[in-house]
């Protein structure tokens, strides 16, 4: 008899999703060599994360937000706004670059959503920054001190009355409903419904009437987009997306200096409300694996990198939430894909304390010489390679970059070529030789 899903090992789990993954079932292939490359790239990338052998050669995924439209003369306005330009350049750059996954033009966003909602936390191409510059973060304390308790008794509730409201202009009356947890018999009925016969709110759920329809529209484009790039040979090496609880707290609510009080003035509220979001965040990951039919599961991680916050810091509030995040993932069958921006050469020691072979791990500022030996048959890594080399440097530059990094850390497979960092410009003689230099000699024999 077959086994439940539920009754599946870890590692039964993660074979089941890394087959689907596989099959590319409903994908139409353009050609037999299409989905040979398809299926071999999905083997490269799973070969290179379990590290039980060493893949065929090392995988490339140069993981960016704008670079793809900007190699074609997009502007970040264009990209926001006109969603076949858009998908337009993700399918040239595909042609004409081969890395190994696409990058989903998903993570570019919709400007007009954004702008039917009255959002807030980004200034966009066109509001509040040029046509020709890429969006950014508008900091701040969208969660107060006092609003600790209510997100730990009551996640939803807060971010429906509590955090959207200020998050968007346009949904500020929300602040106004009761909590739904009120409707529990006939007599609560009528009086729950009044909030939503007064204009204010009827205004909020009209923009939200609207911001739908859009991401519909929106949406189908990037479905058509992936249904193609896979057709063409690329998967993606993203099925699904979640965030390190400590830095849903300081990004996403409280905000760098606000959090930074937090830790000193109010700790255990701290900590309550990490373990409380983390289940959250696991449940996330896992549903949009599933649905995308995706093991790999995005994390990138803002404040845990060194010079942030102390070790003690980072082993008190940091780590043990990100780690739970981690191990519920990879409980499901899934694969952790964290992204750490700048330097964790404090934090590799961590590492350690994870599973054999369960995620990915793609660095920075990271010297990759002791991640290698810290890590070496234990943790996949990845990246390293430098922006700043893409942008200003030469094609001989990069490919010397990509060498050592392929001796070094590519030694016996566990690496993967990428990016330190998400890019939103890029040359296209260093880009191809990132690409085509890992290619060529990131063979394993």
């Amino acid at each position: 008899m077959e086994k439940k899903w539920e009754e599946l090992s870890a590692a039964e789990k993660r074979e089941a999703r890394f087959k689907t993954w596989h099959s590319a079932e409903g994908v139409k292939f353009q050609s037999p060599e299409a989905e040979t490359t398809y299926k071999k790239a999905v083997m490269r990338f799973k070969d290179a994360v379990l590290m039980e052998k060493a893949p065929d050669r090392v995988p490339i995924f140069p993981l960016g937000t704008f670079f793809q439209t900007q190699l074609y003369g997009v502007t970040p306005y264009e990209a926001m706004y006109d969603y076949g330009k858009l998908v337009s350049a993700h399918i040239k750059y595909l042609q004409d670059y081969k890395p190994d996954y696409y990058g989903s033009p998903a993570f570019v966003g919709s400007g007009k959503i954004l702008e039917i909602l009255g959002y807030k936390q980004y200034r966009w191409p066109g509001h509040g920054v040029s046509k020709e510059s890429v969006y950014q973060y508008v900091e701040g304390e969208y969660m107060k001190a006092e609003d600790y308790q209510a997100l730990i008794d009551d996640p939803t509730d807060f971010w429906l009355k509590t955090y959207m409201p200020r998050l968007s202009g346009a949904l500020e009356p929300l602040a106004t409903l009761s909590p739904f947890t009120w409707l529990w018999e006939i007599v609560v009925v009528s009086p729950q419904m009044i909030p939503f016969g007064t204009p204010p709110v009827q205004n909020a759920l009209k923009a939200l009437l609207e911001a739908g329809t859009e991401a519909l529209g929106w949406i189908q484009q990037i479905v058509g987009f992936e249904m193609e790039a896979r057709g063409m040979g690329f998967p993606t090496a993203m099925g699904g997306a979640a965030k390190a609880p400590f830095d849903i707290l300081a990004d996403t609510l409280r905000g760098t200096r606000a959090i930074m009080v937090d830790l000193y003035r109010r700790p255990e509220m701290v900590l309550k409300a990490l373990e409380r979001i983390t289940p959250l965040y696991i449940k996330q990951g896992v549903g949009m694996a599933t649905g995308a039919g995706n093991p790999v599961v995005f994390i990138p991680l803002h404040k845990g990198a060194d010079g942030f916050m102390s070790d003690e810091q980072f082993r008190t509030f940091y780590w043990p939430s990100l780690k739970a995040l981690i191990l519920g993932l990879v409980a499901e069958g899934c694969v952790p894909f964290c992204f750490c921006e700048g330097s964790y050469n404090t934090r590799l020691e961590y590492l350690k304390e994870l599973p054999k072979g369960s995620c990915l791990w793609i660095f920075d500022r990271t010297d990759m010489a002791k991640a290698k030996k810290l890590l070496e048959k234990a943790i996949c890594i990845g990246g390293n390679v430098p922006a700043g080399m893409i942008l200003t440097g030469t094609a001989e530059q990069v490919r010397a970059y990509c060498k050592n990094l392929i001796d070094v850390a590519g030694k016996g497979g566990g690496y993967i070529m990428a990016l330190g960092t998400s890019m939103d410009e890029a040359k296209p003689d260093t880009l191809h030789a990132m690409i085509d230099f890992t290619k060529e000699y990131g063979v394993y024999k």
